[in-house]
């Protein structure tokens, strides 16, 4: 047993029921750069904690005490003053009565994960920095190149909203380090601009997308917000829209409902925004995407497998 726990890297503990640090594995003490554990024995156990740590620490002696597992992360340094970031498994050692006798608690040394995610987290940063740049250069010379009449003016200004749609998709999805965006802060985000959320009825189970994905929902929402605007709910104080989704039998269901808006008649041309929403959209999610112009308000609907949402 004792070769077993000198082979391993975790620094594997026993806590007297009063905190105090009783025993440290050899693999422990080589993690933690110990070299005479009798220098730290009996030693309150949270000590070796700062800030939150120790709070934690805490509170998982407290949770062990009542016969309960806890577990946390966070930063303390070694013996020799190094600082290490520790994921800490700690649980209770029942006796033969099956109360708590004593405190075991592991700690796994995850430092080198840490500064990897802190590593990713500053080069999404710069992305997010590089990103906004790159689409203000783009907006710069739109303003300059596209001139004219009304017209001209109104698609300068759809093309410009159809870049800043973008890049607030890319803001979310930089939050999360370009891997996942949830559907429901993505539906929030991409709305806030365009009208007072308290319009729009928000409802369905937690749901993520992949990086292409999200950036096709955010365009294809800032399509169907600017089409309600112009032409529908929005147009009008009642006008609400509803938008719920659901997953059922590893399908995915998306639907936007509008009502309270002014009669409405189905289009003479499909623009740009409503054959991106159906065409796009669809191939996007591997699914169907349509368009309803019922009179009581556009009704758009988009269907497909689940696996396609977080699919590269």
């Amino acid at each position: 047993m004792r070769s077993l726990l000198a082979a391993s890297d975790d620094c594997i503990k026993v806590i007297d029921l009063d905190g105090k640090l009783s025993f440290m594995s050899e693999g422990g003490q080589r993690v933690m750069e110990v070299s005479d554990f009798n220098a730290i024995k009996g030693c309150p156990w949270p000590d070796f904690w700062a800030d939150q740590g120790n709070a934690e620490a805490k509170f998982a002696i407290e949770e062990a005490r009542a016969g309960r597992s806890y577990r946390f992360q966070g930063a303390a340094d070694t013996a020799a003053g190094n600082p290490r970031f520790w994921d800490v498994q700690v649980g209770p050692i029942l006796g033969p009565d099956g109360k708590p006798e004593a405190i075991l608690s592991v700690s796994r040394d995850i430092t080198a994960i840490k500064e990897a995610e802190q590593r990713q987290r500053l080069l999404a940063l710069e992305l997010k920095h590089r990103m906004k740049n790159t689409v203000a250069m783009i907006q710069a010379i739109a303003n300059q190149t596209i001139r004219g009449g009304p017209e001209v003016d109104a698609l300068k200004e759809a093309f410009i909203a159809r870049l800043n749609t973008m890049a607030s998709a890319q803001d979310i999805l930089t939050q999360t380090v370009w891997a996942r965006a949830s559907l429901a802060y993505l539906v929030e985000e991409s709305l806030k601009g365009q009208s007072d959320l308290s319009r729009f009825r928000i409802d369905g189970p937690p749901v993520e997308l992949s990086s292409k994905t999200a950036l096709a929902m955010a365009l294809a929402l800032h399509e169907l917000a600017t089409n309600a605007a112009k032409y529908g709910a929005l147009r009008q104080d009642g006008g609400r829209i509803d938008i719920t989704w659901s997953v059922e039998d590893g399908q995915f269901a998306f639907e936007w409902r509008e009502s309270g808006g002014p009669l409405v008649e189905p289009p003479t041309r499909r623009g740009f925004g409503s054959r991106m929403i159906e065409r796009a959209l669809a191939g996007y999610f591997s699914g169907a995407a349509a368009m309803d112009y019922q009179p009581a308000g556009v009704v758009f609907s988009l269907r497909g497998p689940i696996d396609a949402l977080i699919a590269d």
